[in-house]
């Protein structure tokens, strides 16, 4: 396999942004930002978009911590905890603001602790267990993809809050793809076993493409970007089978969200009002 980067276009453009938002940088996003919902702008529709981009983060933030001494190498262990806390940092944010609008003043803890899985509004990819590192990777570039297409166009939001937040969002959702991209090429274009392993994982995680695109409008785009990838790594692109099961964004989710959420909230809910 070449050393060179095959799939370098998905990244002109963004060449100095900061890789690790929230591992190395601490600028607020948000300050200066008015919180006022603009004139115009449903409160409820927009509280409503906030949850769902927020819990899609939440709970593919906890199955990338779940990599954690489990990674290949020390090296990836560190890169997918570093994009776990990039999306708990978009979490945090979107519930904050979620709390805002929707008239209940209610913090980022009681979205993300005191809720059931019925509750939960994230796609259903993001809540299927990590399986494979393969596996993982495909979900991840797929994730990444169709979520930076989603915040790209969310950078043009009446909604000032909304639109800062899509903004550092984007930096940090351009190097996921990347890291993502990159693994897809050096393990489909890399031995007879990785090469199987890859193609396995993207034909996995192309079952739920229809979800996505169902929920947002950027089939064309997300494709666009597959293929380059799968191309550069000589893996073909999994066609997309209509959406037949029920839609997380409905609260029909997989038997594996009410797990994740028991671990990830058993400390919240054992001392409900701590403080550290």
């Amino acid at each position: 396999m070449s050393d060179d980067h095959v799939y370098t276009t998905l990244a002109e453009g963004h060449e100095d942004d900061a890789r690790w938002a929230y591992g190395t940088g601490f600028e607020d996003p948000l300050h200066g930002v008015s919180s006022a919902v603009p004139d115009g702008v449903d409160r409820a529709e927009l509280a409503a978009l906030c949850l769902v981009l927020a819990d899609d983060a939440l709970v593919g933030a906890q199955r990338l911590a779940e990599w954690t001494t489990r990674a290949p190498e020390l090296e990836e262990e560190v890169a997918l905890a570093n994009i776990g806390l990039d999306l708990l940092g978009q979490a945090r944010l979107l519930y904050a603001r979620c709390g805002q609008v929707d008239g209940t003043e209610r913090g980022e803890d009681a979205y993300a602790y005191f809720r059931d899985a019925d509750d939960f509004r994230n796609v259903r990819l993001a809540e299927l267990p990590n399986g494979d590192f393969a596996f993982s990777i495909a979900r991840l570039l797929v994730f990444a993809s169709w979520r930076l297409a989603h915040f790209e166009r969310l950078t043009a939001s009446a909604d000032p809050v909304l639109a800062a937040i899509a903004a550092k969002g984007v930096k940090e959702l351009t190097y996921h793809r990347q890291y993502a991209a990159e693994w897809v090429v050096r393990l489909g274009d890399g031995t007879a076993e990785s090469h199987r392993r890859m193609r396995a994982g993207l034909d996995d995680v192309a079952a739920h493409l229809g979800e996505l695109f169902e929920a947002h409008d950027a089939r064309t785009e997300v494709l666009a970007v597959l293929r380059q990838v799968t191309t550069a790594a000589g893996l073909p692109l999994p066609a997309v089978p209509p959406q037949t099961a029920g839609s997380g964004r409905e609260g029909n989710h997989t038997e594996h969200l009410a797990p994740l959420l028991t671990e990830l909230q058993s400390v919240a809910r054992a001392h409900p009002e701590a403080t550290w």
